[in-house]
C-alpha cells in the first residue's frame, strides 16, 4: 500500500513528464479518486510548486512553463525498477547498450541517498540476467526512428537488405516492434507488397519519416504477427505432422515461432520448417502425444534412423546381464 506522500510525489513526477493532465487521468494512474487528486494538488501548491489549473469540465493541471524542478528523487521501488530495466536492456543487446547502460546506472547512482545507493549497487553485482546472446543488433538511430514513427502513426521510407543480400526500397506503415530471441523485428503494411509484412530491423540501412499518416488496425496483435512470420520462414525441409491432441495442448508444446498449427479432423496439423532434417526428427519425437507423420519422406527416414539407434542403445552389451 503506497503512502499519501509517495502518491503526492508521483503526481509531481507525472506533471513533470506531461504537458497537461486532467484530474481523472491522474487519478487513474495512481488509483485514487479525482477529489483526492485535488487535495494532492493543493498540497503541492502549498509547498511552492507552481501548478496551474484550467477551469471547466475538461480542465487540466500543468506545471508553469519554464519551472525547473529539484534534482531527481527516486523511491526504493523506483530505483530497483530502473536498475533492473537497465540491466535487462544490457542483457538483451540493446543498441549501444554497454556504454549507455553504464552511463545511466552511474547517473542514477549519483542521485540516490547513500544507503539506497549501496543496496542498488549490491543488486547490480549479485543479479545475473541469462538471456539469449544478441544477434545482429540494429543501429540505435534506426530503432529510435522506427519507434517514433510507430508511436505517431507516421509512414516511413527505408532502404532494406533482403534475406538474399539484394538491396530494396520500401514504404512502410510500422505497426509495432518486437524483440525475440536476440533479434529485432518491425511489422507493418508494406506498400511495395501491398500486404502485412515483417522486417528484420538490423537489415534496415537507412530510414526517414514521410509526411503521410496512417491508421493502425485496431485489433492487431503485433507479437502474434511476428511469431507467425518467423514460423513461416522457408527452410530446406517442411514437416507436416498430425498430432492426436487438442489445439490448446499442442500450442503449449509448440511456440508460435516454431510451428504453424491448424485444427484437423483427427487432431491438429503441425507444419514446421527447418534446415536440418535430423533436428526436425528430434523435435517431432520430443512431442508427448500420438502422432502421424505425413511427410516429407526424408523425415520418415530420419525417424527410422533414430529408432534404430535407440534400439541399439537399449540392447544389453554382449556378455552383459539383462534385467
Amino acid at each position: 500500500m503506497y503512502s499519501p506522500t509517495t502518491r503526492v510525489l508521483t503526481v509531481l513526477e507525472l506533471l513533470q513528464s506531461h504537458d497537461r493532465m486532467t484530474a481523472r487521468e491522474l487519478a487513474s494512474r495512481i488509483e485514487v479518486d479525482p477529489r483526492t487528486i485535488r487535495h494532492y494538488i493543493t498540497a503541492l501548491q502549498d509547498l511552492g510548486i507552481p501548478i496551474e489549473g484550467e477551469r471547466g469540465r475538461y480542465g487540466a493541471y500543468r506545471l508553469r512553463p519554464g519551472y525547473k524542478l529539484p534534482p531527481l528523487m527516486l523511491s526504493e521501488d523506483e530505483a530497483v525498477a530502473i536498475t533492473l530495466g537497465l540491466m535487462g536492456a544490457r542483457a538483451m543487446g540493446m543498441p549501444s547498450a554497454a556504454l549507455a547502460v553504464e552511463g545511466a546506472l552511474a547517473k542514477v547512482g549519483r542521485v540516490l541517498p547513500e544507503h539506497l545507493r549501496a543496496r542498488v549497487q549490491a543488486m547490480e553485482r549479485s543479479i545475473t540476467f541469462h538471456a539469449e546472446p544478441p544477434k545482429d543488433a540494429p543501429e540505435g538511430d534506426i530503432l529510435l526512428a522506427l519507434s517514433h514513427a510507430t508511436q505517431h502513426s507516421q509512414r516511413v521510407w527505408m532502404a532494406y537488405r533482403r534475406w538474399d543480400g539484394e538491396p530494396s526500397e520500401r514504404r512502410l506503415d510500422p505497426y509495432g516492434i518486437v524483440q525475440h530471441r536476440g533479434r529485432w523485428y518491425v511489422a507493418g503494411h508494406c506498400h511495395l507488397r501491398r500486404e502485412l509484412r515483417v522486417f528484420r530491423v538490423d537489415r534496415i540501412a537507412a530510414i526517414r519519416s514521410l509526411p503521410e499518416p496512417f491508421q493502425r488496425p485496431p485489433d492487431i496483435n503485433i507479437l502474434d504477427v511476428v511469431l507467425t512470420s518467423i514460423a513461416k520462414t522457408p527452410g530446406e525441409w517442411e514437416a507436416q505432422v498430425i498430432l492426436h491432441t487438442t489445439f490448446e495442448q499442442a500450442r503449449e508444446w509448440l511456440p508460435a515461432s516454431l510451428a504453424l498449427l491448424e485444427p484437423a479432423e483427427d487432431g491438429v496439423l503441425m507444419r514446421c520448417f527447418a534446415q536440418d532434417i535430423d533436428w526436425l526428427a528430434h523435435a517431432v519425437l520430443s512431442l508427448p502425444c500420438p502422432l502421424q507423420v505425413l511427410g516429407p519422406p526424408a523425415l520418415h527416414q530420419a525417424l527410422a534412423t533414430l529408432a534404430q539407434r535407440a534400439a541399439q542403445f537399449g540392447s544389453p552389451a554382449p556378455g552383459g546381464h539383462g534385467g
